[in-house]
């Protein structure tokens, strides 16, 4: 009777065990963003691999509004059983909170990291006419006429913003500064010569380099991108260690089970190896994605950090 027993456990916990490390029904990814966008196609790339692997439905929910905010705050009140996810982004989980004193939730303690999913880098653009083709000359440009060379950004407080501001204080320069409600409006007046300079996504800075409507100075991640190799760092034109990408990764609620956060993280990391998903990954510029929950958890904690303190110093506030 005794063996009987013991054979039959041998049996039921593996499958128990398999089951307590995946949600126990279809998973909702959530989006801060309009469909069609950078982080809207990862998610849905991600959810179709992830669909065929766990043999369940992952859907993709968009709830756009404040950056990412109102998307984070909905997913911080879901339950911690892996059926609600969010696609975390700088916006939300890196600038957020050294922004709004008054942010609903907290990184730390609502949200469980699973797996880092992309950089991508902000691209240094100016318009085709203007004087400084290259980072040097800018930073002499703007060394010689102190608060007046004129950058824009796609609103205060934004990415593209905060890449700006760190550069400033790495560079030790003043700029007249522009913020707009998005990047269209920007490049309409960048391209119309209104503004001088701006760090833009390479989603939006990519067809106006590609058409010869704009240059590129530089890019913000420590090593060129693939996407841009002819583009040189700032990191690599004298300020080394500079780094101020746009990120997404894979998060859920606060205290979800150890075992299911590492079993979505390994399977998260091989869809990002698959070849297809290399190539949509390219597309958008996103890379170095990937490693443990730990990774992402330190990567996320230094983020908040070093923007904290540019949002500090430059006395940023909020829109609205």
């Amino acid at each position: 009777m005794t063996s009987a027993a013991a054979l039959g456990a041998a049996l039921v916990l593996p499958a128990a065990a398999r089951a307590q490390d995946m949600p126990s029904g279809p998973v909702k990814i959530v989006v801060g963003f309009p469909a069609g966008g950078g982080t809207d196609v990862l998610a849905r790339l991600l959810g179709q691999k992830l669909g065929v692997m766990w043999n369940i439905p992952v859907i993709v929910e968009n709830r756009a509004g404040a950056a990412g905010v109102i998307a984070a705050e909905q997913v911080a009140r879901q339950p911690n059983d892996g059926n609600t996810l969010l696609m975390a982004h700088v916006n939300s989980h890196g600038i957020a909170p050294g922004l709004q004193p008054k942010l609903a939730y907290s990184v730390e303690r609502d949200f469980t990291p699973i797996a880092l999913v992309g950089k991508t880098p902000t691209i240094l653009i100016g318009g085709a006419n203007q004087p400084a083709k290259t980072l040097p000359e800018l930073v002499q440009l703007c060394r010689a006429q102190p608060g007046k060379i004129v950058f824009g950004s796609a609103g205060s407080g934004s990415a593209q913003h905060l890449a700006l501001e760190i550069f400033k204080a790495r560079a030790g320069i003043d700029v007249l500064h522009v913020p707009y409600k998005g990047s269209a409006p920007l490049m309409n007046d960048l391209l119309g010569g209104h503004v001088q300079y701006c760090f833009e996504g390479m989603t939006t800075a990519t067809p106006l380099l590609q058409s010869g409507k704009v240059i590129a100075l530089a890019q913000t991640l420590q090593k060129r991108s693939g996407s841009q190799p002819n583009v040189p760092t700032v990191a690599e034109q004298g300020y080394p260690g500079f780094e101020a990408s746009i990120w997404f990764g894979m998060v859920g609620p606060g205290k979800m089970p150890d075992a299911m956060v590492q079993r979505m993280n390994r399977d998260i990391d091989q869809v990002l190896a698959m070849a297809d998903v290399q190539e949509k990954l390219a597309q958008v510029g996103a890379e170095d994605g990937g490693g443990g929950v730990q990774r992402f958890a330190d990567f996320m904690k230094s983020e908040q950090q070093k923007y904290a303190k540019t949002i500090r110093d430059a006395r940023i506030v909020a829109e609205g």
